[in-house]
């Protein structure tokens, strides 16, 4: 799965001379907690997060007038507290390396270049829909999760044993286990009991770590 898949497109922007009110009043309306920053010419120049722009604003508590307040936020611009070293990523980037990207730089979202021209951003909210999708949150069935050796073909002798219960995969997802020879496996199975599943499981020596219909 790539990024361009799963990116939101034509992402809202600012400009780096919009005041820093103005900014956050458009974030607010459309529900979104950073904007890409671009420049007269339409070129990226930086990105601009929800709380950059709320630690610039006067406190309420600060002993300033209506007046004041406003001059003073008139004045501070998106270009005064924007990040300008962006990362980003392009359509073709795999959605599992954009996750490690943002991890590795704890940012929450990357803008989505094809070439100079800014097409999409992705963000962690993306990622979160996609980990739901995975493990088949919005799906039926039972979720088993099992301590798996790593061993050629253990998928598919497991995908074998569902397939003769009658039983049918409809999501799958792996972790590292507590030691390099084994792998924590959570998958969810539409079609099969969950007392059945887990002897099934439980014949083939392998540990089930927990069982639950969801």
């Amino acid at each position: 799965m790539l990024v361009g898949e799963r990116m939101t497109r034509d992402p809202v922007t600012v400009t780096r001379d919009a005041p820093i009110s103005q900014a956050l009043k458009l974030m607010q309306r459309e529900k979104v907690r950073r904007f890409p920053v671009m420049d007269e010419r339409g070129e990226l120049v930086g990105i601009v997060l929800e709380k950059d722009l709320l630690y610039a604003a006067p406190s309420p508590a600060a002993s300033m007038s209506v007046f004041e307040i406003h001059t003073l936020l008139a004045r501070i611009t998106v270009g005064d507290v924007m990040t300008e070293d962006v990362i980003t990523v392009t359509e073709q980037t795999p959605l599992e390396e954009a996750a490690r990207i943002m991890a590795d730089n704890n940012v929450g979202g990357l803008p989505v270049m094809r070439g100079e021209e800014l097409v999409g951003i992705i963000t962690e909210t993306d990622l979160f829909k996609v980990f739901l999708e995975m493990l088949g949150a919005r799906d039926s069935g039972v979720r088993l999760s099992l301590m798996v050796p790593h061993e050629k073909g253990m998928l598919a002798k497991i995908a074998g044993e569902v397939a003769g219960l009658g039983g049918n995969i409809v999501a799958m997802g792996t972790l590292h286990g507590d030691d390099p020879t084994h792998y924590r496996l959570a998958f969810k199975v539409a079609g099969v009991p969950m007392a059945d599943l887990v002897a099934a499981m439980e014949g083939m020596n392998l540990q089930v770590l927990d069982a639950r219909e969801t």
